[in-house]
């Protein structure tokens, strides 16, 4: 058992929420927050002491490819594409951020929650699917896949990479983005299923308030205290 966990009342096992520095941003360049994830992993490799970390924020038009991820799966000339293309490190094929799409990056090390990557997919999958549910929306998972889909559409992707058991990367959420840049790639690879928005089931939402959602979800299901920061490499 860890050193921040216990024995409640009952006998049941209860960990005490980790401090956590959030970052609440807006509209932050691909390559400028990737930049910073790598340096904030590095900087949180054991012995560090200093706290997890979770962004929050979205990003002009971009595509990334995954470590391994196809090119079969573009449908456009990678030379010629009008928006940044980047093959990182992250698992997963091909995808696409855009504004209107939220997008989380935890910075948590997994030695002070589960040292296990299955149930970490899941946890994230967990805090898409309680937040779909704020707006009484049936978030679904599909057996074989990662992300969560309404009605067969998927809406929320997820992608990671962890090292020393710290992660980076996440998840990212369709709010109200416009979907017709996912028409130029195999959204993840998976060419018999499509790309929907949460838009398309509750009229009028926005992204604002789907982050207030999705920042309490996080807190609640990691269990961690979040501490706002300020982020120093992003406007």
């Amino acid at each position: 058992m860890a050193n921040n966990e216990g024995l409640g009342m009952q006998g049941r096992e209860y960990r005490v929420a980790r401090p956590c520095w959030f970052y609440d941003l807006g509209l932050v360049p691909f390559r400028q927050a990737w930049e910073w994830q790598k340096q904030l992993v590095c900087d949180r490799i054991p012995p560090s002491q200093l706290p997890d970390a979770f962004i929050l924020l979205e990003h002009p038009a971009v595509y990334t490819l995954g470590t391994g991820s196809s090119s079969e799966f573009l449908k456009f000339d990678p030379k010629q594409t009008p928006h940044e293309l980047h093959r990182i490190e992250r698992g997963g094929e091909v995808t696409y951020h855009c504004p209107g799409q939220v997008v989380g990056y935890p910075i948590l090390n997994l030695r002070f929650y589960r040292q296990d990557l299955h149930w970490y997919l899941r946890q994230l999958e967990e805090i898409l699917i309680k937040t779909l549910a704020d707006y009484g929306l049936q978030g679904e998972r599909i057996e074989g896949l990662t992300g969560i889909w309404i009605e067969g559409r998927k809406v929320g992707a997820i992608g990671i990479k962890v090292s020393r058991w710290i992660t980076m990367h996440g998840f990212s959420l369709n709010v109200c983005p416009d979907l017709s840049g996912f028409e130029q790639i195999v959204p993840c690879g998976i060419a018999n299923r499509s790309v929907g928005s949460l838009a398309e089931f509750v009229p009028n939402i926005s992204a604002l308030e789907v982050r207030q959602h999705l920042t309490e979800n996080f807190a609640k299901l990691m269990q961690v205290e979040l501490v706002e920061a300020e982020a120093p490499l992003c406007p």
